[in-house]
């Protein structure tokens, strides 16, 4: 299929829904922004709003690439025209973009004209501006607008038979907003396709959505499937009310279809945190693609499915892989009452602490039984109960002193279940010479494995130097795996040790 035609609107539509528009300096970065994604088209001002703006077009006009073709917006109006005119006559591939409504609701009630003085008004426009933009450059285009083309509805054969004579006298685009949404995509898709019916092949068709019932995403991409090739979207949806199509929803929902865009995607997140920083408009936490929660996961299921899909192009639940668009935080495993044994295996694990599966589930209970009170829990909490409940394990058994005597001599005295023991013990070390002192006083185990981890001491509030984990088998031959952090990693060693047989001796 032909690749999509993005025209941008963030410098004209986009800025004028501002609180504190752009100054010129303001939009010659931001045009730089939007040319770096790969658009090639760019309306970029409104010459008669005011003379900062008429200003700045002819600034951007000037500046822009070759192939970026400029346009400035006009409504119907020789004045405005002649502004226009005057802002784009130094751009290398100029375009002026005349409007008006043909809406019968505005037509009577804002327009106070009937449709044949506003049908005139049109097709004088359009004359005006060939005669005299095609002067200034022979690769100048003319796009003209239907405001609130999704309200004519009842008078769409009006429309199609203005529109014809607006192409005679030398529109090349005929865009079709639907400048407020207020019915289904389908309506105004239907409308659309009428239209293109009815008018030359070579003109080119476009859409321009508001997002007021939050589906202009959705009517532009079907709206490109059905034939529209110009699109006309906004950087992070800016625009008035709720805003115009987004631009990075149309572009990935493209891409995933399988259509060649010629975006460069990569530069997709670093321009949208920029542009919501220059407009002062948050980014919607749930904002798709941007949002600092799109990548968020806190249903279990959700969870167990996203880490086990983390690093595939497509996630189990997330539409794209965001080092597409430039984005590299992961995704966000939150533990909340509603998530499971994987959160909690994915949150200590990304802090760099071992844990097995088993470990997560033993924490998940403690765990549940603090989010249902507190809400979600922060990394460092969850980390705080893997310390606690399995780096600190209360039970039976509670260790009081293990020191050496001689060479593969050691002292063991501890408590169980509140009585005192005292046991000297001898062995190949000191884990071995604790488990035989164990044996000696009647608890038996068996060594599996033993490892020792070196941490970052204090970067996770544990003041630790060295991690032991210690894995023996009880009577039955079940594995017990027990942890422990110590500055010493012999005293690490025989805290793990004892941290198992809280596990084992009830």
């Amino acid at each position: 299929m032909q690749r999509p035609y993005f025209y941008d609107i963030t410098l004209r539509d986009g800025n004028q829904s501002l609180k504190k528009p752009w100054s010129l300096k303001e939009k010659l970065f931001v045009f730089d922004k939007i040319t770096d994604l790969g658009i090639k088209a760019v309306e970029i001002g409104f010459p008669a709003s005011s003379q900062m703006d008429f200003e700045s077009c002819i600034t951007l006009a000037q500046k822009a690439p070759d192939d970026v073709r400029v346009s400035v917006l006009a409504r119907c109006h020789k004045g405005d025209i002649d502004r226009a005119l005057q802002a784009i006559e130094n751009a290398k591939t100029p375009r002026i973009h005349t409007f008006i409504t043909m809406s019968p609701f505005h037509m009577e009630h804002v327009l106070n004209k009937d449709p044949d003085t506003v049908a005139k008004t049109a097709i004088e426009a359009v004359e005006y501006i060939a005669d005299n933009i095609y002067k200034i450059n022979k690769n100048a285009d003319i796009e003209f607008s239907i405001e609130h083309f999704g309200d004519c509805y009842d008078n769409l054969d009006f429309v199609i038979d203005t529109l014809k004579e607006i192409v005679k006298k030398g529109a090349t685009t005929i865009n079709l907003p639907n400048t407020v949404e207020r019915y289904r995509p389908k309506r105004i898709l239907d409308m659309i396709k009428k239209v293109q019916d009815n008018l030359p092949s070579d003109v080119t068709i476009s859409v321009h959505n508001h997002n007021d019932l939050g589906m202009a995403t959705a009517t532009t991409v079907e709206a490109y499937f059905q034939g529209v090739r110009q699109l006309e979207c906004c950087l992070n949806g800016l625009g008035e009310r709720t805003g115009n199509t987004d631009f990075y929803q149309v572009a990935l929902a493209l891409k995933n279809s399988g259509i060649d865009t010629g975006i460069d995607y990569s530069k997709i997140y670093e321009t949208a945190l920029t542009i919501s920083s220059m407009a002062n408009v948050a980014i919607y936490e749930k904002a798709p693609l941007i949002g600092s929660e799109a990548l968020a996961h806190r249903s279990g299921i959700h969870q167990d499915g996203a880490i086990k899909t983390k690093c595939m192009e497509f996630g189990a639940y997330r539409p794209i892989n965001p080092a597409i668009i430039g984005r590299y935080d992961d995704e966000k495993i939150g533990f909340t009452s509603q998530s499971g044994k994987t959160a909690i295996y994915d949150i200590v694990k990304s802090l760099k602490y071992p844990i097995t599966i088993q470990e997560s589930i033993y924490l998940t209970p403690f765990a549940k039984e603090i989010a249902q009170t507190k809400g979600e829990l922060t990394p460092e909490e969850v980390l705080g109960l893997y310390f606690d409940k399995v780096c600190n394990i209360e039970g039976a058994f509670e260790l009081i002193v293990f020191r050496p005597i001689e060479k593969d001599l050691y002292d063991l005295l501890f408590n169980f279940k509140g009585e005192r023991k005292q046991v000297i013990g001898r062995g190949n070390g000191p884990i071995d010479a604790c488990l035989n002192a164990l044996r000696k006083a009647g608890f038996e185990a068996k060594l599996s494995d033993y490892k020792q981890y070196s941490l970052d001491s204090d970067d996770k509030g544990s003041g630790a130097s060295a991690m032991s984990a210690i894995s023996v088998f009880d009577k039955e031959g079940n594995l017990v795996i027990g942890r422990a952090i110590d500055t010493s990693i012999v005293h690490a060693n025989v805290k793990a040790i004892f941290n198992a047989y809280n596990q084992i001796f009830k």
